[in-house]
C-alpha cells in the first residue's frame, strides 16, 4: 500500500513575508530608539534650574520678567500656532515631528516643534540645531514636561523668547512695540506679536509690516482652526490698526 501523501505547508505570500520584515525591522527601530532615549536621559542635564536660566538670559540682554498670570490672548495665539496639542503631549508632539517635514517640501508652516522642544533649545542648548542639539533637546523637552507645571513653561517660555529688534520676552517686546503690558494686548497686538515667535527680524512690523501682516493672518487662522475664534471675528482682527508705538 502506498504511503499517504505528506501535506504540504501553504507557502507565505509575499505580502506576507513583507509585513514580517516590516515588523522586525520596526521593532528593531523602536528598540533603538528607546534605548537611545535612555541614554540621553542619563547624559543630558536636570531641568531643575530652568527658571534660573531664564533670569539669567533675560538679565543679560536687558529683558524684563513678566508678572502676573500669563495673558489670555497671548497664550491661546501662541499654542494655536505653536503646539495646539500643549498639556495633552509629554513633550514631543510625535505627530506634529512627522508633519514637519512635509512642511518643508510643501513650502508651508506646518508646525512639529512643540513649546517645551523649544524651550529646551533656548535654554540648554543656546539654539543650537545640529544633529546632537537636536537629539539632546528632545530628551530635554520631555524632562522640563515632567518638572513643570504648563502655566509655568509658558511664562518661561514667553520670557525666554526673543521677540526681534533688540525685545527679549514678552513684557519687553509689549512695551517696546506697542506701549503696553502683554495683558493689554488686543488680539490684534496679539497676533502680531506672537507671529514674531517664528522669525522675529523677517516680521518685525517695524521693518516689514507686509510680512507681519501676512504672519499675523496665519496666526490669525491657526485661532479658527482650533475654534477659539470665528471666522468673522478673525477677519474683523485683521482689518483693525496695531498701534505700534515707533520704530
Amino acid at each position: 500500500m502506498p504511503p499517504a501523501p505528506v501535506a504540504s505547508r501553504p507557502r507565505r505570500s509575499r505580502g506576507a513575508r513583507l509585513r514580517r520584515a516590516g515588523l522586525r525591522l520596526l521593532g528593531g527601530l523602536l528598540v533603538l530608539l528607546l534605548g537611545s532615549f535612555a541614554v540621553g536621559w542619563a547624559v543630558t542635564p536636570g531641568v531643575a534650574d530652568a527658571e534660573q536660566r531664564v533670569a539669567a538670559r533675560l538679565d543679560a540682554f536687558g529683558g524684563t520678567p513678566s508678572t502676573g498670570e500669563v495673558p489670555q490672548r497671548i497664550a491661546a495665539a501662541l499654542l494655536a500656532t505653536e503646539d495646539s496639542r500643549f498639556g495633552s503631549h509629554p513633550g514631543i508632539d510625535w505627530r506634529g515631528a512627522l508633519r514637519a517635514p512635509l512642511g518643508v517640501v510643501l513650502g508651508r508652516d506646518l508646525g512639529g516643534s512643540t513649546v517645551q522642544h523649544q524651550l529646551a533649545r533656548v535654554l540648554y542648548e543656546d539654539g543650537a540645531t545640529d544633529a546632537g542639539a537636536r537629539a539632546r533637546s528632545v530628551v530635554l523637552a520631555v524632562k522640563l514636561d515632567r518638572a513643570w507645571r504648563d502655566e509655568q513653561l509658558l511664562r518661561m517660555y514667553l520670557d525666554a523668547v526673543y521677540f526681534g529688534h533688540g525685545f527679549y520676552g514678552v513684557q519687553a517686546a509689549a512695551e517696546g512695540y506697542f506701549g503696553l503690558a502683554p495683558d493689554e494686548l488686543d488680539w490684534a497686538q496679539a497676533t502680531v506679536l506672537v507671529g514674531l515667535v517664528q522669525a522675529p527680524s523677517a516680521y518685525d512690523p517695524f521693518v516689514h509690516p507686509e510680512r507681519a501682516a501676512a504672519r499675523q493672518a496665519h496666526v490669525l487662522d491657526r485661532l479658527v482652526a482650533v475654534g477659539t475664534l470665528s471666522r468673522a471675528e478673525a477677519d474683523g482682527i485683521a482689518a483693525e490698526p496695531w498701534h505700534l508705538t515707533g520704530g
